[in-house]
């Protein structure tokens, strides 16, 4: 990460604490003060309204309370505005009205009560009897000349904690008019609440995220009004959250507004100032990429700030002194590499200039010829000649090479690998350019060969440049031409054609790899196995093979394919190439039937492939059923603790087993039970001329009923003969193909 990007976030994570800190603390003070002003608002609301309502609270049903309640309501500033009963009363002639029993006003209650779980009943003595009876006491002998005053008899319902809140009460009492007594009853419904008025506490543009994200908490406020010495009734007054919220949510959003910009300005400036700071940095950044591209340039003018200008000054001496190392060490490494690449008494190219040239042959993919040049004999030689001989015997011997080299109609080049052993390279070559350059060495030897007094001088090998090979496996191929060259003559050439090379393994594994890792192969289906019942012969399996081609277009043998693909350790990658295109094919095609999948134990026993496949199964789950997983016995029977643990994960993820090529020898039968199989597919030799054989008719049955007896399905393989078939069918295995 750059220095410029740190700085800004260091700077963005600054400002964002300080903001953050800043902002909560800003949104909480807020909060509280609103919840306080609601709060104190809401009380003296509900004190105004108890003195308001205090001289009409008399008559509970006056209209006039909910017209003062509906005002302050509407206001918008409260939740809910309610007034409860605190004394609940009844007339005397609600009671007459509400009974069935009574039809005229003038009767009187004597007795009244109410069932104890509904509470109790009492009458309530008017301020006026009381003053009358007063007045009786202190003067019983006289007749102060009062006149009973006919008023309706009030009485108090004192409700039980069940019914605190009112409900539907019975009330028993027994009547009286003109001699008649009549016990009767009255059902009467107690609310406690007499009015109520609610408003919605969320404004439409406070987000319901923000509400519930900040919850304000506004407790309900009461005011107590009474009616001489009772409290008659309560007013409950709730704040609307919803002012609060509007107000929290205006400051909230001012505040992030007023951030945003801050921010964005205090960016700019920072954006501005870093540019300037880092300039020279990049300078010097720039000078240490010239210098690594061997630019050894100077950083002029020097910056202002003290650190970064010592740093320049430090660079242009390290590019300075860099150049001066670098410019010596060409020198000397031009010299050097002379002499290693050259060999010093013919001054052609030695062998790691070969190795040099071939290999951009590999990457340019050019062709042309490799010749294999030595002179026979050459220790012999040297052993009746001195040494001053045997270098000119060599030296007129290279030249040869060399006057080809330097023939502008040929592109060639020579090599000395030993002594005696020499190598030609002619690109752009083909096998009759290989075989007029190696008649003109030819006649050339047989002038050295008189010019020296020798019977022969060298043989020549010639092979095609392989540009699927490798350079050791080119020289190879040239020294058995060679080889090959000494048996024909003196002086003699051997030219080895295209048709002689053969794809090694090398090749094979470049072969293969390349079609796994681009999934470049086909994937047909066969040995379709059916019912063996005549009146469905349904497709119940089908086997996924590889058809893959080399760059020739030919066929691939899948058992070499196979080989070469776990030598190379590409089997994983290719099992799970084949497993992807199969789950495509059964999805695409909507395929009912099952389809085996052929795997590698070396795949089996990779836990990377198994987790895999367990993920893919599960991605795939409609059609996991459908999947079976083919094994053939013989891998089974290398690690049989590692198929069954495979077996575990497969049945685990909804898929199946098979085993396949069954055989004895390689499962023994008493493991089957171990396995858990789905299927079984006998090995073709079981299932071939059953009739003759009937041991193989009582080996099939056998199996076939152990199979039954552990749920396992038996297939029959390519069931040629028409009599074979019928015998299969009549010992009923589950199916077969043909």
């Amino acid at each position: 990460m750059s220095l410029s990007k740190q700085l800004y976030l260091i700077i963005a994570f600054i400002f964002f604490i300080i903001f953050s800190g800043n902002f909560l603390i800003s949104v909480n003070n807020m909060k509280e003060y609103l919840e306080l002003e609601s709060a104190t608002k809401a009380q003296d609301t509900a004190t105004s309204l108890g003195l308001s309502l205090r001289p009409l609270i008399k008559d509970k049903q006056d209209p006039e309370i909910e017209s003062i309640i509906k005002a302050i309501s509407n206001s918008g500033f409260y939740k809910e505005i309610r007034l409860e009963d605190a004394d609940f009363t009844i007339s005397q002639n609600e009671l007459i009205g509400a009974s069935t029993d009574l039809d005229d006003a003038n009767w009187k209650i004597n007795n009244i009560s109410v069932d104890p779980k509904f509470g109790f009943v009492e009458k309530i003595e008017s301020d006026a009897s009381m003053n009358e009876q007063l007045l009786k006491l202190e003067n019983d002998d006289e007749d102060l000349g009062f006149e009973e005053e006919i008023s309706d008899i009030q009485y108090r319902y004192v409700p039980s904690t069940v019914y605190k809140d009112g409900g539907n009460i019975t009330f028993n009492f027994t009547a009286s008019l003109d001699n008649k007594t009549i016990d009767t009853f009255a059902n009467l419904t107690i609310n406690k609440v007499l009015l109520s008025e609610s408003r919605d506490i969320k404004f439409e543009y406070v987000p319901k995220w923000f509400i519930q994200l900040i919850p304000i908490n506004l407790d309900e406020k009461l005011s107590e009004i009474s009616n001489g010495w009772n409290t008659t009734a309560i007013i409950y007054v709730s704040p609307n959250p919803g002012e609060a919220y509007a107000k929290l949510f205006e400051q909230a959003r001012n505040s992030i507004v007023y951030a945003i910009i801050a921010f964005m300005i205090s960016m700019l400036i920072l954006f501005a100032f870093v540019q300037i700071l880092l300039k020279p940095l990049k300078n010097i950044e720039s000078l240490a990429k010239d210098i690594s591209k061997a630019k050894f340039g100077v950083i002029d003018p020097l910056p202002w700030t003290t650190e970064i200008k010592n740093v320049s000054i430090a660079m242009n001496d390290m590019s300075r002194k860099i150049e001066a190392m670098i410019n010596k060490l060409t020198n000397n490494l031009e010299n050097l590499s002379k002499k290693l690449s050259e060999d010093e008494l013919t001054g052609l190219s030695l062998k790691q200039t070969l190795e040099t040239d071939m290999k951009q042959m590999f990457i340019k993919k050019e062709h042309g010829y490799v010749f294999c040049i030595k002179i026979d004999d050459l220790a012999a030689y040297a052993k009746t000649h001195t040494d001053d001989e045997v270098d000119k015997y060599i030296i007129k011997f290279a030249q040869i090479l060399k006057s080809l080299c330097t023939d502008k109609s040929l592109d060639i080049n020579a090599y000395r690998f030993f002594g005696s052993e020499f190598v030609l390279i002619a690109k752009e070559c083909d096998h009759n350019c290989a075989k007029d350059i190696s008649s003109r060495l030819k006649y050339s030897f047989e002038n050295l060969s008189e010019e020296f007094n020798l019977k022969e001088v060298a043989h020549i090998g010639a092979t095609p440049f392989n540009e699927l090979g490798t350079i050791d496996e080119m020289l190879q191929a040239a020294n058995e031409a060679y080889e090959k060259a000494k048996i024909i003559g003196p002086n003699e050439y051997f030219i080895r054609s295209k048709s002689d090379l053969s794809r090694d393994m090398t090749v094979w594994r470049d072969l293969i790899t390349e079609i796994i890792d681009n999934s470049s192969f086909e994937i047909d289906f066969i040995n379709d196995a059916y019912t063996l019942d005549d009146d469905n012969n349904d497709i119940i399996m089908q086997e996924a093979f590889t058809n893959a081609k080399d760059k020739d277009n030919n066929p691939i043998p899948i058992g070499s394919f196979v080989s070469i693909a776990e030598k190379y350790e590409k089997i994983v990658d290719f099992d799970k190439a084949v497993i992807n295109k199969v789950m495509s094919h059964i999805q695409i095609n909507n395929i009912k039937y099952d389809v085996s999948i052929n795997l590698s134990l070396d795949s089996i026993s990779n836990n990377e492939f198994i987790n895999w496949l367990q993920k893919e199964i599960t991605k795939n789950k409609k059609i996991s059923s459908q999947l079976v997983f083919s094994i053939t016995a013989y891998s089974v029977a290398k690690d049989i603790a590692i198929f069954k643990s495979f077996c575990d994960y497969v049945h685990n993820s909804g898929a199946k087993i098979i085993v396949k090529r069954f055989e004895s020898r390689f499962i023994p039968t008493d493991n089957l039970k171990e396995f858990n199989l789905d299927y079984i597919r006998l090995a073709r030799d079981y299932t071939s001329s059953i009739k003759e054989e009937k041991s193989k008719k009582e080996f099939i049955e056998s199996i076939n009923e152990l199979a039954h007896l552990l749920n396992i399905k038996v297939f029959a393989e390519n069931v040629k003969d028409d009599e074979d078939l019928e015998i299969i069918k009549e010992i009923k295995l589950h199916g077969a193909s043909r």
